[in-house]
């Protein structure tokens, strides 16, 4: 169970006026510090090491060393530079990230299986207990004290991930143990100091999260966070959020433990894909980049030519269409990513007609994923796995899909809200045996009609509550994303919503009240 919040922070958010460039404060955020993970034997201590199980991490003299596997995955090296940034914020102390070929008679060694020849060979000498309950799991994590585990180490904390972001999580969970918010950046959530940080694992513990896929849609941007950047952060990009931006809510991402990101989306926005390294720093940072319910197959159309490339209509101009996706299979196949299927209009518009009516728009989606799908197995390789799929029946493609419409059963079906946090539909009893399984896409901000609500956090972490567990009760626990417009005003219900995604069960329903 999580612990109640630990400390608040009133943070100001600066919002641009697009006619003028004086900054205008619109709104006042709480936000968040630290909390507790769901490991329940990674105590930190205050006071020297004193056990067996105890090891002290850094003081404000000197900090131990990170060993860290030059063939480990980017990903993991990226989270190690976080962490030892977090000890010196802590401590003032920082510690050294080094291999172990420059062991030290106390250490921190990290790494993942299969990418890390130190955590391999630990595994192989049965020095590490309880592999079996991480090993080929889904981003999981796992903490022990290991007493002489290398040449020239008497003692060393272990953290091992069955996967580059089960080592990342692995890492930056201690981080939180210490004080760190994942918040540090956006929200200027300050730092608590400390002379000594000692960790104590009483015995092996690990943690895994349960939903596969927690993430975040960038939206309706155009007067917030890309305004903010083009004026401010991210003046030489040009075109409001770019690969600045992206880094630092990658790194959020990670902090939170959420893995999946739709990236922004309007016209005021450079299309993400079009920028290389946007793709890139998703791929080193071990983000799964997909897009939302009106950009199939990683594809942004809100930039859509229709004089130069033709209407955006498969049924009338097929070629044209099916180029942009080739293309874009080509150019991400092997990245780590969830593809969306199917096919609306530009830009979150309905679908084109024609066709206009329902057994029409049914064959012609049919088509659509059988072309979609082609170019997947074609181009995509599997390197991370099965390619991941999903389909989105929003605003009219749901009565498409309720008439009968054949989806693949391997790809997810991710089901919505109304736009205002009442979830519209689930799977029955036999969707549920669908391999894809199913998810939610669900809002924290919108905008649209009857009415917009867009800068201000105003959705209740009990509705949160609620609706995802009838998700979670209803078997929706593959994908879980959510609407959170500008990222900003949505600190609250981001860092909720990364809690009841991880652990949905430990959420229970006085989660309000203790959050």
């Amino acid at each position: 169970m999580l612990k109640s919040l630990l400390n608040t922070r009133i943070s100001y958010y600066r919002y641009y006026n697009r006619s003028i460039l004086k900054a205008t404060p619109l709104l006042l955020l709480v936000t968040l510090t630290t909390i507790s993970v769901s490991a329940q034997n990674l105590i930190v201590k205050t006071a020297l090491a004193s056990k067996s199980t105890d090891i002290t991490v850094a003081t404000a003299q000197k900090s131990i060393s990170l060993a860290i596997d030059n063939s480990d995955y980017q990903a993991v090296k990226l989270a190690a530079g976080f962490f030892a940034d977090d000890i010196k914020q802590v401590t003032g102390t920082s510690p050294a990230i080094t291999t172990l070929q420059h062991p030290a008679g106390e250490m921190i060694i990290a790494g993942t299986i299969g990418k890390s020849p130190a955590i391999d060979r630990l595994i192989a000498a049965h020095k590490i207990k309880d592999i079996n309950k991480i090993k080929g799991r889904w981003e999981a994590s796992l903490w022990q004290i290991v007493n002489n585990p290398a040449p020239g180490v008497k003692k060393a904390l272990i953290i091992v991930g069955s996967d580059r972001r089960g080592t990342v999580y692995g890492l930056l969970q201690i981080s939180r143990k210490i004080g760190v918010s994942p918040w540090h950046w956006w929200a200027d959530v300050p730092t608590a100091k400390r002379k000594t940080v000692t960790i104590s694992v009483p015995k092996p513990t690990w943690d895994e999260p349960a939903v596969k896929y927690r993430g975040i849609f960038i939206n309706d941007e155009d007067w917030g966070i890309n305004q903010w950047a083009r004026k401010n952060f991210e003046k030489d990009f040009a075109h409001g959020i770019g690969p600045k931006i992206y880094e630092k809510l990658f790194e959020l991402m990670l902090r939170l433990r959420l893995n999946y990101i739709w990236p922004a989306t309007h016209e005021v926005s450079k299309e993400f894909g079009d920028t290389p390294e946007n793709v890139a720093l998703a791929d080193h940072y071990g983000i799964v980049a997909g897009s939302s319910h009106c950009e199939p197959m990683l594809y942004n159309n809100v930039h859509w030519n229709e004089k130069l490339k033709g209407v955006w209509n498969y049924s009338t101009n097929p070629d044209s269409i099916y180029k942009y996706w080739k293309e874009t299979a080509k150019h991400r196949k092997d990245k780590e990513a969830v593809w969306t299927m199917g096919i609306r209009g530009i830009h979150d518009r309905g679908m084109e007609s024609p066709p206009s009516g329902i057994p029409e728009r049914i064959t012609l989606l049919e088509k659509v994923f059988k072309d979609q799908r082609d170019l997947i197995n074609q181009y995509v390789n599997k390197q991370w796995g099965p390619v991941a799929q999903c389909f989105v029946p929003y605003k009219e493609v749901l009565p498409v899909y309720d008439a009968g419409l054949k989806v693949p059963d391997d790809v997810t079906l991710i089901w919505v809200d109304d736009n205002f946090g009442y979830i519209r539909r689930l799977s029955n009893p036999t969707e549920r045996k669908r391999s894809g399984g199913s998810g939610l896409y669900w809002h924290l901000s919108y905008y649209g009609g009857p009415h917009s609500y867009t800068w201000i956090n105003s959705t209740a972490p009990a509705l949160m509550w609620e609706e995802f567990h009838k998700a979670w009760e209803n078997q929706a626990r593959t994908m879980w994303v959510i609407n959170v417009g500008d990222v900003k005003p949505m600190e609250l219900g981001i860092d909720y919503f990364s809690r009841l995604s991880w652990n949905p069960e430990s959420q229970k329903t006085d989660a309000q009240p203790q959050f």
